[in-house]
């Protein structure tokens, strides 16, 4: 959202907290944090003095208490029990976007986006938001010195990051004021902690969303951090204020432009989703130039996918108002290799498929595997397909990249051989009939120009609504389809009209690694 909003917006916030008695004088660690009501705490004071040694400059918490535990413990527990709750996916990030409301309503998302963390090395989080309230950074504000402070402790800032980014552009700046009560920061760093308690930050607070200063911050940031081991980390909700319903479109829209990896998608889709005055929509993303600058750096940084980890609003919360919701998603930006898998390999993995499946058709168990290669124990999507005398006999497949491959290729044998609805249950003297083909999927990208699906390289997905539809690559080879044939025919799989991906679907392209039983 950009400033101008946020001058209006405030003072009318502000008064209606007063009225559900925000201001009346009752202890703020009492006061539970409205979700997503970030923009309406109005001006939180903070004391920071100045001075010439690091430890002067420690930037205490604005809102622990009210909209996370200012218990150690509490906060600890309530973090980990969200962070737990979370399967690491493939891939180390380069940058995230993640929410920054009370943890009970975004903290769930969050995790989705710190977990990933694990995945990596990281001494230096660079952490990204738009300035919620006045006195707004001119347009750059960095926390050069110092660091934060949390009920965890203090996070240091990477004070080498920090001035080499000030000495880069003379848009920013050091400016402690523009720091002050702002919490999209400091609403993170409770979670950092907790993944990477040796990393250092950099704070960044935007005052304005316009192109120059994007640029300028994307600019200053591809100029420090290359040989630095960084993550970027834009703090932005999505949503506010629309009806439950609507939110969900209108985050549809943006996570599916940021999905395509374009910056300049996502600055037209926000402005085409405004210009169609739904609502009481305010903004489709508070931190719309953070999130813009941590996908030009991520990319910028050798990123080449983009994941949406989860998505979910302030009205999925139990008891959660309905009417008058803030949307949060957790996205990460990383960079895509296939795995490796060798002959030896594959053949490993056809063997393991096989007598995985004999096992399951004769004790009812699945069998016990481990290996250390690292290669099959990487996280991966997979699609295992039976054929009998040639025919289709079962395919079922993971598409998510959260489990160790040789585990999905044991799983999705015994699906295709039991659970694909088309058929009946395999039996066990059926087996020796039947030949076996793996498929391991690399991660989905969205498709905006259907004339650059390539046929024989390219599976497809269709999603509209609550119906979806995939086809491995290899179909439309074996259906001797051409491209518009295969689009057909993945709207047929879905259950859809067969011309339904010309109206308002999303469609997702992805390859494979395709080998099989001869």
């Amino acid at each position: 959202m950009s400033m101008r909003i946020y001058k209006w917006l405030l003072p009318i916030l502000i008064l209606s907290l007063c009225a559900l008695g925000a201001c009346s004088g009752r202890s703020r660690t009492t006061a539970p944090a409205a979700p997503g009501m970030s923009e309406a705490e109005g001006p939180i004071a903070i004391t920071v003095t100045p001075g010439t040694q690091p430890s002067d400059w420690i930037r205490p918490p604005a809102v622990a208490g009210s909209w996370y535990p200012d218990d150690p413990d509490k906060l600890t527990q309530m973090i980990d029990d969200m962070l737990n709750s979370v399967k690491l996916v493939d891939g180390a990030p380069i940058g995230l976007i993640v929410p920054h409301a009370g943890y009970a309503y975004s903290g769930p998302v969050a995790a989705y986006g710190f977990k990933q963390l694990e995945n990596g090395k990281y001494d230096t989080a660079i952490i990204i938001a738009a300035d919620h309230q006045p006195p707004v950074s001119h347009p750059i504000s960095v926390w050069a010195k110092g660091g934060f402070r949390t009920p965890l402790g203090v996070v240091p800032v990477d004070e080498g990051i920090a001035q080499a980014l000030i000495d880069a552009s003379p848009l920013i700046t050091f400016d402690p004021a523009a720091h002050q009560g702002e919490h999209p920061i400091e609403i993170e760093l409770p979670f950092l902690q907790q993944v990477c308690p040796t990393c250092r930050i950099v704070p960044i607070l935007m005052g304005t969303d316009d192109d120059q200063a994007i640029q300028a911050l994307a600019d200053a940031l591809i100029k420090v951090l290359p040989g630095k081991r960084a993550v970027i980390i834009a703090s932005s909700d999505l949503s506010h204020y629309p009806r439950y319903e609507d939110a969900r479109r209108v985050d549809s829209a943006t996570l599916g432009a940021i999905e395509t990896g374009d910056p300049d998608a996502v600055r037209s889709t926000i402005r085409k989703t405004m210009k169609e005055h739904i609502s009481n929509l305010v903004t489709c993303a508070c931190g719309e130039a953070p999130i813009l600058v941590t996908m030009r750096v991520a990319r910028g940084l050798g990123a080449n996918t983009t994941t949406v980890l989860h998505y979910a609003n302030s009205g999925d919360v139990p008891g959660g108002d309905r009417e008058r919701v803030v949307g949060y998603g957790a996205v990460m930006f990383w960079h895509y290799t296939p795995p490796d898998l060798t002959p030896k390999r594959r053949q490993t993995l056809l063997t393991l498929a096989r007598r995985t499946l004999e096992n399951y058709l004769e004790q009812g168990t699945l069998l016990a595997y481990k290996t250390d290669d690292p290669v099959l124990n990487r996280r991966a999507g997979a699609f295992v397909t039976l054929k009998e005398h040639g025919r289709l006999r079962g395919c079922i497949g993971h598409i998510r990249a959260d489990t160790p491959l040789y585990r999905v290729v044991q799983e999705m044998a015994i699906a295709a051989g039991t659970q694909d609805p088309r058929f009946r249950s395999l039996k066990r003297e059926e087996l020796n009939q039947t030949t076996i083909e793996i498929s391991v999927l690399s991660p989905f990208h969205r498709v905006t120009d259907t004339n650059q699906i390539r046929v024989g390289v390219d599976g497809l997905m269709i999603v509209k609504g609550k119906q979806r539809g995939l086809l491995l690559p290899q179909v439309p080879v074996e259906q001797g389809w051409d491209r518009h044939a295969f689009l057909e025919g993945l709207c047929e799989k879905a259950f859809l009209p067969e011309d339904c991906w010309q109206k308002d679907a999303t469609l997702y392209a992805f390859t494979a690694i395709v080998f099989g039983e001869e």
